[in-house]
């Protein structure tokens, strides 16, 4: 059986872990969608959304509407102009209104409606005769039908012209119409024998049967029609154009020369779907016109049934989850803005191309719901990946590298992962002789270590470092991990420097405390190890506790160095890929070529050498080589001559000429060193 890598193993477990969420989050989405699906068409059924589905028809009706037909009807107005010309109180006598029929007849008219219901005998008998012999079969008259509803019973009226004038071949056509609930008349009558349908037929036009429910495309707000007063039509010979009625529907009624508005309210008149914006009501004469035509023309509009408006409520849902199913951002305000308008363009398209109005409310409300939905839960989702990631890192992250983790959880891969880190290792000198000194004060050695690791701490994490683990007074940290760092070497050895100077200003404020208090200070100092290879990084530990750590021999090779940099008296010590790395910024010295425990293989070992010239670099290098090939044949003023070109090396020359003198005493002597 074969056993994976073991970097592979962190890695197939974030991989599972990120399948999981990938899971979780299709469930979710599912349930979401299956939810605003359900609830959107339980919606849609209420009278109140029917309601604000009929408003968006409004809007949309009145956009690109059809131009008004050429031989449409011509509205005869009984409007004020008539009523002074006249000079006569309204009701007029129905003599005038025979008058009127004649007219229109002998001007071609080729049917003539009178939307004025006669029900009632008139007071002068002759005036019922008059108008009786001027009816005939091109003649329609309005009738009435309506509901009382009562506590004890709905009573069906219905009213209709006198038998005396329906003898005479006129027709009757129902002038009732049905209101929204908002007052605005929208639907075509349902009547068969309803006026504008009577009326086509007079006119020996074929008018499509009333289909239920369907909406009333307008041609635009009141007297969009043709318009002549009444008393114009009564002599048109002198008021209008010759063939003004020529072969013309004629439909007489009320109609106010100023539409009235909403709030003034008017007789005989109805606010439409163009209200919206005109605020102007328009007479029941246009209505009937425009009913007219949307039958004879087959203009109306179907409104569309549960059977089309549910399965369009459920697509777009599919659809939005189609949108989401990835992810949500910024972006998916934008993409939600483009369905919903696709959706709009569509429901207008079906109403103008088909002549059926699916609204796009509740498939619009539908689409909106899942993605914002969703959005809101990858935003949960989202906020609480970044409190975790906030707690785990903020104890060994600086605040900056915790936002960027928080705010791209995309660059932290967690489970482990092999990546190439820069790793230190910083310890106290002598801390076990400060332990046994202050054995006496715990509480004092805790505050002394608590001032030291607390500034090394911000000098790592203000070069963009991780800190690992404290290890009692030893601090391990590394770069290029979580966060890509392209200078991690460099920033690591910036970071030993500050931990330095760090130390010698703590140091100063021992002493004068020292001095102050009338004690011996305490002079502290550290050792500090660097190193650079590929490493293991991941969350390790056991199951119920882990650590965001690395481990490799990279990591053991920089704590090698840092203990053996107390050998040569020098606070950092550098592995071969640190200085090479570091060697673009500081300049570089190599010390040694050391075996540390535990490595088999020799390991250059190398510092910063701080202030040193080029040329003092130089001669170092010459010495490095001398030493490795004779050291034997150094020369003890080379040293000399270092010390003072290198004054931050002194300690390591005052060692390295210990040595050489040994190596001589031997040589000469067989003296063991």
């Amino acid at each position: 059986m074969n056993t994976p890598a073991p970097a592979l193993v962190p890695q197939r477990f974030s991989a599972a872990i990120d399948r999981i969420r990938r899971s979780t989050r299709r469930m979710k989405l599912a349930v979401l969608t299956s939810f605003v699906a359900a609830l959107v068409s339980l919606v849609s059924l209420t009278g109140s959304w029917s309601l604000v589905d009929l408003r968006a028809y409004d809007y949309l009706s009145i956009i690109g509407r059809p131009t008004l037909p050429e031989d449409g009807p011509i509205i005869v107005a009984i409007d004020e102009p008539s009523m002074a010309e006249i000079g006569s109180q309204w009701p007029w006598p129905r003599a005038l209104h025979a008058r009127l029929i004649e007219s229109l007849r002998r001007d071609g008219a080729r049917a003539i409606a009178l939307d004025v219901i006669f029900a009632e005998p008139a007071a002068a008998p002759e005036n019922d005769t008059a108008l009786a012999e001027a009816l005939g079969p091109d003649v329609v008259l309005a009738g009435d039908q309506s509901v009382i509803e009562t506590p004890q019973a709905d009573q069906f009226v219905r009213t209709e012209p006198l038998p005396l004038f329906t003898d005479k071949g006129a027709k009757i056509g129902i002038a009732s119409v049905n209101l929204s609930g908002d007052g605005t008349l929208r639907q075509i009558p349902p009547y068969t024998d309803g006026f504008a349908v009577t009326l086509a037929t007079v006119a020996g036009a074929e008018p499509a049967p009333p289909p239920r429910r369907a909406l009333i495309q307008t041609f635009g707000p009141g007297r969009t029609y043709p318009t002549v007063s009444y008393y114009q039509a009564l002599d048109p010979e002198n008021f209008l154009p010759p063939g003004t009625f020529r072969d013309r529907v004629v439909i007489v009624g009320l109609s106010l020369q100023n539409a009235p508005t909403l709030a003034e309210g008017g007789v005989d008149a109805f606010a439409i779907s163009d209200t919206v914006f005109s605020r102007g009501l328009v007479a029941g004469a246009e209505v009937q016109a425009t009913i007219y035509d949307n039958l004879v023309h087959r203009l109306f509009i179907k409104r569309s049934g549960t059977t089309i408006a549910i399965p369009a409520i459920i697509l777009a849902t599919l659809a939005a989850a189609l949108a989401v199913s990835r992810s949500t951002s910024w972006r998916t305000l934008g993409y939600g803005a483009i369905a919903i308008t696709l959706i709009f363009l569509a429901s207008y398209g079906l109403m103008r191309l088909g002549h059926i109005f699916v609204s796009p409310l509740g498939p619009g409300l539908a689409f909106f719901g899942v993605a914002v939905g969703q959005a809101g839960l990858d935003y949960a989702e989202e906020r609480k990946r970044r409190r975790e990631i906030t707690r785990a890192f903020s104890q060994y992250l600086s605040p900056a590298l915790v936002e960027r983790l928080a705010q791209d959880p995309s660059q932290l891969k967690l489970g482990g992962e092999r990546r190439t880190l820069s790793i230190l290792f910083c310890d106290v000198r002598g801390f076990t002789t400060i332990s046994e000194d202050m054995k006496n004060d715990p509480e004092g050695l805790t505050t002394l270590i608590n001032r030291l690791l607390t500034p090394l701490s911000e000098a790592v994490l203000n070069r963009s470092g991780t800190i690992d683990k404290y290890i009692g007074d030893c601090l391990m940290a590394f770069w290029n991990a979580p966060l890509d760092d392209p200078h991690h070497a460099v920033h690591a050895v910036e970071a030993a420097r500050d931990m330095l100077a760090a130390l010698d200003r703590l140091n100063a404020e021992l002493e004068a405390e020292a001095r102050a208090a009338g004690r011996p200070p305490k002079t502290l100092r550290i050792g500090i190890g660097i190193n650079t290879g590929e490493c293991i990084v991941g969350n390790m530990g056991s199951a119920r506790r882990f650590d965001y750590s690395a481990l490799g021999d990279a990591v053991n090779l920089a704590s090698r160095l840092e203990g053996a940099s107390k050998d040569y008296g020098i606070s950092l010590l550098l592995g071969e890929r640190t200085a090479k790395l570091a060697a673009v910024k500081f300049p570089i010295a190599e010390i040694d070529r050391i075996t540390v425990k535990g490595r088999s293989e020799v390991s250059p070992v190398f510092t910063v050498a701080e202030g040193a010239s080029e040329a003092a670099l130089a001669r170092h290098l010459a010495y490095i080589e001398a030493k490795y090939r004779d050291a034997v044949s150094i020369d003890e003023a080379l040293l000399n001559e270092l010390k003072s070109t290198l004054p931050s090396l002194e300690h390591y020359y005052g060692r390295e000429s210990e040595r050489l003198a040994a190596i001589k005493r031997k040589r000469t002597t067989n003296d063991p060193v």
